[in-house]
């Protein structure tokens, strides 16, 4: 109860009183609805949806009902090598695409930060791959490493280094040849977030340490990088996620061949989905990568969170 004390007589209840807030927490409510209900509908109804469908033989095409089978699907997905080559396959893809992604964009974040002439306009350049849709880039890249008329085989034609190669069919070079699609695709999210946290680091401690005679690594080793790292932390996190999680580019750019060895997980629920068919299937493939993806990804989380403790 909250007491207003008037010169003029006792004191009295505060109007509203009795609570802190009054009936401000069921106005907020409305305020937030409007963005909560496209989430409702559109990630958490379709996330339980597919969750229940898991446990189901729905197929299509088939004209009688929908089953129930508990876990019959994730026990064949037990026993499913092309699933657990996929899913390796799509780990290789994950790290071989963050590290590079995150090494380059940390590089470009910390020359962008530095006072250079026409820094603005590198900025905005910077930016393009993010600016363009999955697709656009997959064509884009597919021109690049054609075997016939590709601005890459023509290069090393031109330098002698060989009659080219057909980058995205070879067995050897297809998942390599989409890494760096990759890296090159997603680095510029990367660099504005650590360009952000770069911005952040107050320069009197950088002055600092200049004064005390610190070189340039190891004022990044000191003070750079205790102020990156939680940002570091996060977008590594997500870059793990998305890139764990990609379609489009590949799928434009070799739709999982040669002989599979591109054959992401979601390019392998994908076709079990559309292409044979399984819906239920696929939906066990859905969940199972959801709940292991979690769980390395907390295993990542805690190990970087430790190491910056004892640190």
């Amino acid at each position: 109860m909250t007491l207003v004390t008037d010169p003029r007589g006792p004191a009295r209840r505060a109007p509203g009183g009795g609570r802190p807030g009054g009936g401000a927490g069921h106005g907020a409510w409305f305020l937030v609805l409007p963005a909560l209900i496209p989430i409702l509908v559109l990630s958490v109804g379709p996330l339980l949806y597919g969750i229940l469908l898991a446990f189901t033989d729905a197929q299509s095409g088939r004209t009688e009902p929908t089953r129930w089978i508990g876990t019959l699907n994730f026990q064949d997905l037990l026993h499913d090598t092309l699933f657990w080559e996929s899913f390796r396959i799509g780990l290789v893809w994950a790290a071989g695409v963050t590290v590079p992604q995150f090494l380059l964009a940390l590089g470009l974040a910390l020359l962008l930060n530095q006072n250079l002439r026409l820094r603005w306009l590198a900025r905005a350049l910077a930016i393009i791959p993010w600016a363009m849709p999955e697709v656009v880039v997959g064509i884009m890249w597919r021109l690049v490493y054609n075997a016939d008329a590709g601005i890459l085989n023509e290069t090393l034609r031109d330098l002698g280094l060989g009659n080219g190669h057909d980058w995205l069919s070879g067995l050897a070079t297809a998942l390599p040849a989409v890494i760096v699609v990759g890296v090159w695709a997603g680095m510029p999210q990367t660099t504005v977030a650590l360009l952000a946290g770069l911005q952040n680091t107050p320069r009197e401690l950088h002055e600092a340490a200049a004064v005390d005679g610190a070189g340039a690594w190891r004022r990044f080793r000191t003070v750079t990088w205790p102020a990156l790292r939680p940002v570091a932390l996060a977008i590594t996190a997500l870059n793990l996620i998305w890139n764990f999680n990609s379609f489009a580019l590949v799928y434009v750019l070799t739709s999982g061949g040669p002989g599979g060895r591109t054959r992401l997980p979601m390019l392998f629920a994908y076709e079990e989905a559309f292409r044979y068919g399984q819906f239920g299937y696929a939906a066990a493939m859905g969940c199972v990568m959801v709940a292991l993806i979690s769980v390395l990804l907390a295993v990542f989380l805690a190990g970087r969170l430790r190491g910056g403790d004892e640190a």
